[in-house]
Formats: C-alpha cells, structure tokens, sequence
C-alpha cells in the first residue's frame, strides 16, 4: 500500500502532523464514506486479522516472556473478528437518518437526526491486549466512516511490528496508520488536533491525556480501569463463587483493566472460599514456570511493583497465601504465581492501587451494608461483579452503586458482549465503544429539520402581535396546563 512519505530530520510532533494532514485531507474529499466502502474496510480488516493470528499470538507471547496462546486467541483474536462481524451486520441500519419528533410550531417539516464520521480519530493502545485495544476502537472508527492513527505501545514492541505490518498491508497510510515510538511520541501523539482520542491505560497518565487533549477541544474516551470488587453474598455458594473468580482473576495473570480486584466475602465463608479457590487454580495450573497456560508479567518493572505490593502487605499484617501447587521457585522468570492477601487493610497498597496482577485480596464482611458503604465511598470501578441468585438483591446493588460495566454471578464477561456499551465513569474513565455506541462515539450525531414548499411561519412571524401568532401561543399553552 502507498505510504505518506516523513522527513525524519524534524521532530515526533512534525512527523505525526505530517500523516495527520495527510489523513486530515483525504478525509476531506470523502467525507462521507457509503456503508459498501465500510463495510469493505471492514472485511479487508476480518481477513488480515484471520491471515495474520499466528504471527500476532507469537508477538504478544514474545513481549510477555510467555502468554497463553489460547487466551490471546480469546480474548483478542475472536473478540476483534466478533466485533467486526457485528459491526457488518449492522452498519447499514446504524447510518440511516432516524426520524424524530415534528413540533407543533415546525409543521410542516421532517425532524431527523443523521450521523456524520468526525474525520480522524487516534487511538493509544495499552500494552495488556495490544491487538484487541488497538483493533476494537479501530472497528468502531471504520464503522462510523472514520479515518485512524494507532499508537501502539512501546512496552510490546514485537506486537507493535506485526500489528504495523499487517494494517500496512491492507490500508494507505492515509486510512489507518500506525505509530510507533517511546514516551516521547506518545506524548506528541495526544497532542495532535485529532477529531476524537481515545485512550486505554492508568488513570495517572489519563489525567496527563485528557489535558492535552484540552488544548485543541478535542472530546475524548478514556478507558482507565480502576479497583473492580466482586462481591459474594452470604446466600450464594463459595465454591462456586471462587471457580469463576479463578477463571477471570487468571486471564493473562489479572493484567486486565476490568480483573476482579478485591472480594468482599462473608466472614463464615472466608475460609470455604479460599480453599476452593486455590484447589480450582492448582487443578488448571498444576504447575505455572514453564506452563504455556500460564501468562507472565510483562516486564522487570511491573513485577518488581507486584512484588512490593505483596511485601507491603506482609509487613502491615496480612495473611499471604500463595498458590505454588509444584511449589516452583521463579526467579530468572517473570512468572509470578496467584496470591490471596487475607486481612488486608486500608493503608496496604492492594487496597489503595490498582493490582494489574496475579494478587487478590479477600476482605471479610459481617453485613451487606458494609460492602455497598465502602464501594459508595471509593472512586467509580471500571467493572463490579455480584454473587448472588435473589435477582432483587442484585438489581438494588445494581442501583445503587456505580461501575462501567457489571456481571451478576461472573467475571469479564460482559467485555465479550458486543450488543452493550464498554466504558468506565468517573476515575475509571469516560465515554463508550463496542458495537452500537462504538458507532455512535465515533460520530456527530447531527440534527436537521427539513422544511417543505409551505411556509407556515410566515404566518406568524413579525409584526407579533397577529392573530395567528396569539392563537398559536394560547394553544399551546392550553396545552401544556392539561
């Protein structure tokens, strides 16, 4: 495909304008894309991401040391093919002119709303899904009649090259582009005048995003994660509570923006629920070193964080209890194996940061109170998950605290939904993508009032004081005291 040629010699920010403009002006002479140009983007994506899926697992398991293969499979490779089929499926009914509402004073007249693409929408790919992050926002911007800038992340380099290949081979520069580069980059990259940001990573670097982003008006989606509780309710089984939080809380070692953080358990549960947890973890990972299953953690940096954590909760009190079935010893490795911290306290780290890791921690509860209380009080999650078969009970929980997105009687699920919106609120981030809403954030939505050959107006317009005018007035206002 036809590349934008860049002069290097200039600096990250002149280079980035440079394709900007490019894509800024190719926007500009079709800035209106038909569902068949879409929807044939679309399908080039499908087809590359089907041609492409072994180089890009082997990428991802090589910037992780050792990512399961079937995970990325999962949770990156079906997920964007899924996301592109719907997206298809659907494209055409999305993009008509809805009709709205005709008022009295406008009659004659059509009342719709038309969704219009913005133009250049960038996209800052985190390094935990390095494939789904940078593809799922890049589906809804083709869908919505968009043109795209990938920064992909400098912390998966192998990915990044592969994830650069493969668009190059399908799409001109000056239809997607994918940028690579150190913080450097990306920190000239929010700066640039996109139509629309999005951006998947911590809250502290959101806040740095959304600044930047300020200075050109340019709205933004934030996606920033958060402390994500799962709540299991004294009624609901323990076991079956803690196989399901084994299978979220293990999917790529709870490097994940939506893992369970923290549980809050019932005090006559705690030990029930413990035991059941560590036995269905040891019964899926038997052994974890050189297990391909098994994720690692991403680089020296994030485990040695990890490992602070811990050490900080042993020394303020907490119970660890670590899961090691073939009791392996991991040094020289990345390989960090699942943690419970029991009695964990407010001024411990993995009550207070965001885990991003194989560490849960079990807080104990007397009453259901006490939990919505210190859900309330802290900053809004990503995600909640609720344990619970009185569907009464859930819906209050539902209503009464605030998340991005729930699951009843699971974990991460709701990701995979492609008919529901994905986003966070408050700390946990802004706006929304996936299917419809992806659409929808990636468009004006634009309202139009179309007027006929009769012009009642004129019958009504100045001098005011006419009849038609004060009939018009008296009747509507007659109408509105009923």
């Amino acid at each position: 495909m036809t590349a934008v040629m860049i002069d290097h010699t200039h600096s990250s920010f002149d280079n980035l304008s440079q394709v900007l403009d490019v894509q800024k002006q190719a926007f500009a002479e079709n800035p209106m894309p038909n569902a068949d140009e879409r929807i044939a983007k679309l399908k080039k994506l499908n087809y590359a991401v089907l041609d492409y899926k072994d180089q890009l697992i082997e990428a991802v398991s090589a910037d992780f040391s050792n990512r399961s293969s079937a995970e990325t499979m999962m949770v990156e490779i079906l997920a964007a093919l899924e996301g592109i089929a719907y997206n298809k499926k659907h494209l055409r009914k999305w993009m008509k002119a809805q009709k709205r509402h005709v008022p009295l004073s406008l009659k004659p007249s059509r009342v719709e709303v038309r969704y219009q693409p913005l133009g250049v929408i960038g996209i800052v790919v985190p390094w935990n899904f390095p494939i789904f992050l940078g593809l799922s926002p890049l589906i809804g911007a083709l869908a919505a009649g968009n043109r795209a800038m990938i920064k992909t992340s400098e912390f998966a380099p192998k990915t990044s090259t592969v994830m650069k290949e493969m668009l190059g081979s399908i799409f001109d520069e000056n239809e997607v582009a994918v940028v690579e580069g150190d913080v450097e980059v990306s920190s000239a990259f929010t700066k640039l005048p996109f139509d629309h940001l999005v951006f998947t990573g911590a809250t502290s670097v959101g806040k740095l995003v959304m600044k930047s982003a300020a200075e050109n008006l340019t709205p933004v989606t934030l996606e920033l994660g958060g402390k994500s509780p799962a709540i299991i309710h004294d009624s609901y089984s323990a076991k079956e509570a803690a196989k399901r939080l084994a299978f979220g809380k293990a999917i790529n070692a709870g490097q994940v923006c939506v893992s369970p953080d923290y549980v809050f358990c019932h005090h006559s549960q705690v030990e029930e629920f413990c035991e059941a947890f560590s036995e269905v973890f040891s019964s899926r990972y038997p052994s974890m070193k050189n297990n391909q299953d098994y994720t690692a953690i991403i680089n020296e940096r994030q485990l040695h964080r990890l490992q602070q954590y811990l050490q900080d909760a042993e020394d303020k009190g907490a119970t660890l209890i670590e899961i090691n079935p073939a009791n392996e010893d991991f040094s020289g490795t990345r390989k960090m194996p699942m943690t419970l911290v029991l009695n964990p306290t407010t001024d411990m780290l993995v009550l207070q940061e965001e885990i991003f890791g194989p560490i849960l921690p079990v807080i104990t509860y007397s009453d259901m109170s006490e939990v919505t209380e210190y859900v309330q009080a802290g900053e809004r999650p990503l995600a909640l998950y609720y344990f619970d078969d009185d569907q009464r009970r859930g819906n209050q929980l539902l209503d009464t605290t605030h998340s991005g997105g729930a699951c009843i009687n699971d974990s991460m699920i709701h990701v995979m939904a492609d008919d529901i919106p994905f986003g966070g609120v408050g700390a946990s981030g802004m706006g929304h993508y996936h299917g419809r809403e992806g659409f929808l954030n990636f468009s004006k939505a634009k309202g139009v009032v179309k007027k006929g050959k009769i012009d009642l107006a004129s019958m009504i317009s100045a001098p005011w004081d006419n009849k038609m005018f004060n009939l018009l007035v008296k009747f509507r206002l007659w109408r509105y005291s009923r």
